[in-house]
């Protein structure tokens, strides 16, 4: 068996669902060049802005990632001015936003209020405007984090370049490794797992028509892992794919079970039950990890339910 994380989470079939990193909202910052493994601050960005950065975003919901064009990343200069966009992926609000600017300027955000879907500070200090082309495709490709994501994320990032998809990106971390390659699709903030070619172009097809597609779809980013399970569930069951058709409106209870109200736009709404499971056989959940048991979202049951029942 290969010792790839990504082979042996493939070989054991792990389910994906449930895995997307959360985000509300998304802020990409275009660094050309090489990344280490924490890429905000190990990369030709400064790292002191790249610190300050951090510790703006903390808490906010805002999370930050660097994003570069496919290709090869001579160091070489950096442009003074980088590319900017910012997403938010909240259903009823979602909107992308991009800019060019000088990354110093990002201070000057306001990240608590990006983090609640109000684009204004992005527009005023920045200048930021829609974005007026297609989603984006954001391919994880940081070999310094881990080497599937350079092995299968950068050959994944240049196929579709070179085939001439618009709005692809190399990113710095989308987290779970093992499901390389992986691409995150904005504005909507879905995930996506041993990705290929064609399914993501498939997705982004489906993006532009304001669809989803669920298969090999890990979650929305605007909610937590049990509410990624929960809301990909009530898509299957009941053949909902409009992006922002459904909302997480409600988890209570605590892991290793919790009970997700799923909401639709129309009114309906879905009790669904989730449970952590632990994955087996033992596996690494990156590559040059010690064998662990990764965590994984085990929807259990899909109810659909009035609203006079959940009052009672």
């Amino acid at each position: 068996m290969s010792s790839t994380c990504s082979n042996v989470s493939r070989e054991f079939d792990e389910p994906v669902a449930g895995t997307a990193a959360t985000a509300r909202t998304w802020l990409l910052l275009e660094q050309p060049g090489p990344w280490g493994a924490k890429a905000l601050t190990s990369s030709h960005l400064d790292p002191a802005l790249g610190r300050a950065l951090e510790a703006a975003a903390q808490g906010s919901g805002v999370r930050i990632a660097l994003i570069r064009r496919p290709g090869r990343h001579a160091d070489r200069r950096t442009p003074a001015t980088r590319r900017v966009y910012v997403a938010h992926t909240v259903p009823g609000n979602v909107w992308l936003y991009a800019t060019t600017t000088d990354p110093e300027r990002l201070l000057d955000l306001d990240f608590a209020a990006l983090g609640r879907g109000e684009p204004e500070s992005f527009a005023t200090a920045l200048g930021g405007r829609p974005h007026e082309g297609g989603p984006l495709a954001l391919v994880c490709t940081n070999g310094k984090r881990d080497r599937c994501c350079a092995l299968l994320g950068r050959p994944l990032a240049a196929e579709l370049a070179a085939s001439g998809v618009e709005g692809v990106w190399e990113v710095t971390h989308l987290g779970g490794h093992r499901f390389s390659p992986t691409v995150l699709v904005l504005p909507y903030g879905y995930a996506y797992g041993r990705a290929e070619a064609h399914t993501v172009k498939e997705v982004l097809h489906g993006a532009r028509e304001g669809r989803i597609v669920v298969e090999g779809c890990r979650g929305g980013s605007a909610w937590e892992r049990p509410g990624q399970a929960a809301e990909l569930a009530v898509r299957r069951a009941v053949g909902e794919y409009a992006a922002e058709a459904l909302s997480v409106v409600r988890t209570d209870g605590a892991a290793p079970r919790w009970e997700v109200t799923v909401a639709h736009g129309d009114g309906r709404r879905w009790l669904v039950e989730v449970a952590r499971g632990a994955s087996l056989p033992p596996r690494p959940e990156s590559c040059g990890s010690a064998l662990g048991s990764p965590a994984r979202m085990d929807v259990v049951g899909v109810r659909e339910v009035t609203l006079a029942a959940l009052a009672g």
